[in-house]
């Protein structure tokens, strides 16, 4: 990273077919290879098995899922005098999606299942229904910022 100046922000594009950020920064975290057609396939077919499965909006089930499972504080290591302390920091919105996104993909890969796209869907329902791993990691990142509270005046 470079010391003198900071890098700009990139401007995130909508998805071609339901227009949505959202969908877009998913399917970045799940491509591979560079094959962002199949990244996109995996998306939506994941959305088309929310809708049969909860016959509701999958847009929406996405959105509270992302909601659900966004962290509001993290720990980050600081060193001071020797000693590395885990300093408890507010998330800013942008790095909590962030984060959530890539919980729901990582955990949505080491679940079991026939398909990405029925994995990812999975755990998109579960993340909307407050359960799941992404919920889980969500707790236990901020049990650790509850439990180092007192460094909290160690903050940048």
């Amino acid at each position: 990273m470079s010391r003198r100046n900071k890098s700009k922000k990139r401007l995130i594009y909508t998805d071609p077919v339901h227009d949505s950020k959202l969908i877009n920064l998913l399917t970045v975290r799940i491509l591979k290879n560079g094959k962002k057609g199949l990244a996109y396939k995996i998306v939506y077919e994941a959305l088309d098995i929310i809708k049969k499965k909860t016959s509701s909006d999958p847009l929406e089930t996405l959105e509270k899922a992302i909601r659900n499972a966004t962290p509001l504080v993290e720990v980050k290591s600081r060193r001071i005098g020797g000693s590395t302390y885990q300093v408890p920091m507010e998330v800013r919105a942008y790095r909590g999606t962030n984060l959530a996104l890539r919980w729901m993909t990582r955990f949505a890969h080491t679940r079991s299942g026939k398909s990405m796209a029925f994995k990812l869907a999975n755990e998109i329902i579960d993340a909307s229904n407050e359960s799941g791993n992404t919920i889980r990691k969500r707790e236990e990142t901020h049990r650790m910022a509850e439990a180092n509270k007192a460094f909290a005046h160690y903050r940048y």
